[in-house]
């Protein structure tokens, strides 16, 4: 079995001890991580070798950062989306490791709908749409996990009502996820689990993770033979609880 997780660490120096303690309970072959908030000078690749994983890191100060970890050597290494769509922010990690391509991706969040943060995300979107759809192909093992700050229906948020308008649940932001699943990308929580929910992310104000108030942003992608070989899928919730949780779980999918 493979199994292969996505988790928006928020902050990989603030969580790397409870990282280095999942890694070894949960034991995953790959671990896409996103919001490092680190530049690749600084992540912690003495660690996190120790724990047994090599590590391919496009890092950056601030909010940014994306990595791939793998108990296997990682080659092909891409940073960011080439030609296709030129960004200063570090944002996708692309290589091969395990038989497959993974791709660990942080999409923008768009901060309010109408706002110039908005309008970068959607072009981004766009920007990631073709870079996917022009570089690889349905027929291939393709894996892409991360952060898409997009609830793809009202099944993945738990107040539906209260995020409609927003910039996670906003019409704008979905139809540029269906457009990946119409290329070919399948959802691996969704082959598994109809609903509603699990969700994966829950802000850090307003008591949203006792209140119950989550959305589901975080997504483990697949082409349809790698969907053929998913055994299962799901969040591991418990992450988010306890001392100085990431605001997101990880989400993991696990393949024969």
């Amino acid at each position: 079995m493979i199994k292969v997780a996505t988790w928006n660490v928020n902050s990989i120096r603030a969580r790397l001890e409870r990282l280095l303690a999942w890694l070894e309970k949960a034991s995953p072959d790959i671990v896409l991580l996103q919001e490092l908030k680190v530049t690749d000078e600084d992540f912690p690749r003495d660690e996190i070798l120790d724990a047994g994983y090599h590590a391919a890191v496009h890092g950056q100060r601030t909010w940014n950062g994306v990595a791939i970890l793998s108990r296997s050597a990682i080659t092909d290494v891409v940073n960011g989306m080439g030609d296709i769509f030129e960004d200063s922010e570090a944002r996708v990690i692309g290589g091969r490791t395990h038989d497959m391509t993974v791709l660990s991706v942080y999409v923008p969040n768009g901060k309010t709908v109408g706002s110039d943060k908005w309008e970068y995300k959607l072009e981004w979107l766009d920007g990631f749409v073709r870079h996917v759809t022009q570089a690889f192909a349905p027929s291939e093992r393709l894996l892409i996990g991360g952060d898409f700050n997009v609830a793809p229906e009202d099944r993945d948020v738990a107040k539906p009502e209260k995020w409609r308008e927003s910039v996670l649940c906003y019409e704008d932001g979905r139809a540029r996820l269906r457009k990946l699943f119409e290329w070919g990308l399948v959802d691996t929580i969704r082959l598994h689990n109809e609903g509603p929910g699990p969700y994966s992310w829950w802000d850090y104000r307003r008591l949203a993770f006792p209140k119950g108030d989550g959305l589901r942003i975080d997504h483990v992608l697949v082409t349809d033979v790698l969907a053929g070989e998913c055994t299962g899928a799901y969040v591991d919730r418990d992450e988010r609880k306890g001392q100085k949780p990431s605001d997101h779980a990880p989400v993991i999918a696990e393949f024969e």
